[in-house]
């Protein structure tokens, strides 16, 4: 593409325009990069430290297949998002979710 030289500024003003929208965008996006936890592989140690568990707990949990791991030979790892996903599947209903008119259930009297 070529400009004459009375084209140059409108030229250089659109190119810096794009420049700053992309740059925005890759800010944009890293910052929702850094607010996703990542998935890290913990040993037994970080993964009991990271659930506030004993390490006996963690490994009686995995024994009963209780808690997602993944084994490599001896060793066990644990994926921080997987950990984040298993202890937030454990989450109770409140009463108010539970005795909602939109599910039908009537509270106990």
């Amino acid at each position: 593409m070529k400009y004459t030289f009375e084209e140059l500024p409108q030229a250089i003003s659109t190119l810096h325009e794009k420049v700053d929208y992309i740059k925005d965008l890759l800010l944009e996006n890293r910052s929702q990069n850094s607010q996703r936890p990542q998935d890290d592989l913990l040993t037994i140690r970080q993964a009991a430290e990271f659930l506030s568990l004993s390490i006996p707990t963690l490994y009686t949990k995995v024994s009963r297949k209780e808690i997602p791991v993944n084994k490599r030979g001896k060793r066990l790892y644990f994926s921080r998002v997987e950990l984040l996903e298993w202890v937030r599947s454990g989450r109770k209903k409140t009463a108010e979710e539970i005795y909602s008119p939109t599910n039908g259930i009537i509270p106990p009297i």
